[in-house]
């Protein structure tokens, strides 16, 4: 029996591809074990895993911006660490994965040495605790193709892998979206979406937009916690502050997506052949991360940048009509696209704990 920690947390992006691979482990070869925070969104996926066990650590967030936290989460960091290595020494994993979030960065520091790190980065450009993270990291796992090739050192590897993606993205069944929805399936159908917090500049606007896109789309709307305009009603307009069983079903009835451009959601549209307008963050609310994922999408005509501050009802009206008449040439191209990272990450981590494996016996 070989023992794996997996580490990742504060957003559900930083959870859920660590899902699609625990998922994929064989039950009877492997001891799954993660590293959080207690009460997070970690804490509340892995929680639903029987097969897997929870450890919890303090984590304090890195911040490049003025807060009073500054001054007390360098000390929680400090403590998640000691806590960390004292559950790397007693459990002695064969192999960790590292999905990032500022929870990671402790958990890593304290397996290097101790067994092969494997840590992951989503975006285009990390952001600063994967930066961090690998550092102390064996592999690092990549899922866009950086431009001007990847480059490996002496002491890490690099491989572009794809992300993760959830199995259960594949078996959407576009009937039981109809039931759920209670929409007739005779028109088009629009899925916007703006991750699990909604995206209130763009729910604004598409609201705004109703009148006209109605006429030629359904539209499923997933516009957050607590964003949900209880007292808009439009036949054909149906809204949910988020979905978890059924996404999957939302996804095989839709035709076009409207969507911000978090990295996991990118690729799990990308894998699954469905052609998106991408309304990334802009810079003054983000680092940039997610304009640089539409960039790329775009780039390769596997989607539609549209950025937030030009939208207006008509140019997202012209945008979505665009985007349906030219599915099928979208849906081509993603068919190729190397999407689905699940396998060669597997692959990876088999691997390298095999080789751990090998070093303790010989």
């Amino acid at each position: 029996m070989k023992t794996i920690v997996f580490t990742g947390g504060g957003t559900a992006g930083h959870v859920t591809p660590n899902l699609a691979l625990i998922e994929k482990l064989p039950l009877d070869e492997w001891d799954v074990h993660y590293i959080g925070t207690l009460g997070s969104i970690e804490y509340e996926l892995i929680k639903a895993c029987p097969r897997v066990t929870f450890h919890s650590i303090e984590s304090g967030k890195l911040r490049r911006y003025f807060s009073w936290q500054n001054f007390t989460d360098p000390f929680r960091v400090i403590k998640g660490l000691a806590q960390s290595k004292k559950i790397i020494r007693a459990l002695k994993p064969d192999v960790l994965f590292s999905k990032g979030g500022f929870v990671s960065v402790p958990v890593v520091m304290a397996a290097r040495g101790k067994c092969p790190v494997l840590v992951h980065e989503s975006d285009y450009s990390p952001g600063l605790a994967n930066r961090i993270a690998a550092r102390y990291a064996d592999i690092l796992c990549l899922t866009f193709e950086p431009e001007g090739g990847v480059k490996s050192t002496r002491s890490l590897r690099v491989a572009v892998t794809g992300t993760p993606i959830r199995p259960e993205l594949y078996k959407g069944d576009r009937q039981k979206g109809l039931a759920f929805t209670g929409l007739s399936g005779k028109k088009p159908v629009l899925l916007a979406m703006g991750g699990s917090q909604g995206a209130g500049p763009v729910n604004d606007k598409l609201r705004e937009t109703l009148p006209e896109l109605l006429k030629e789309f359904d539209i499923v709307h997933l516009c957050g916690k607590g964003k949900v305009a209880e007292d808009l009603h439009f036949p054909g307009y149906v809204q949910y502050a988020y979905v978890t069983r059924e996404m999957a079903d939302l996804l095989a009835l839709c035709d076009i997506v409207l969507s911000r451009a978090g990295a996991n959601t990118v690729f799990e549209l990308l894998a699954l052949q469905k052609p998106a307008a991408l309304v990334p963050l802009p810079l003054y609310a983000s680092r940039g991360d997610q304009i640089q994922n539409a960039e790329y999408m775009a780039g390769r005509g596997y989607a539609i940048h549209l950025p937030q501050d030009e939208i207006t009802s008509a140019v997202l009206t012209e945008t979505m009509r665009t985007l349906y008449a030219q599915r099928r040439a979208y849906a081509i191209r993603m068919r190729d696209a190397k999407a689905d990272g699940t396998q060669a990450i597997l692959d990876l981590i088999f691997e390298a704990a095999e080789d751990q494996c090998v070093m303790r016996n010989a």
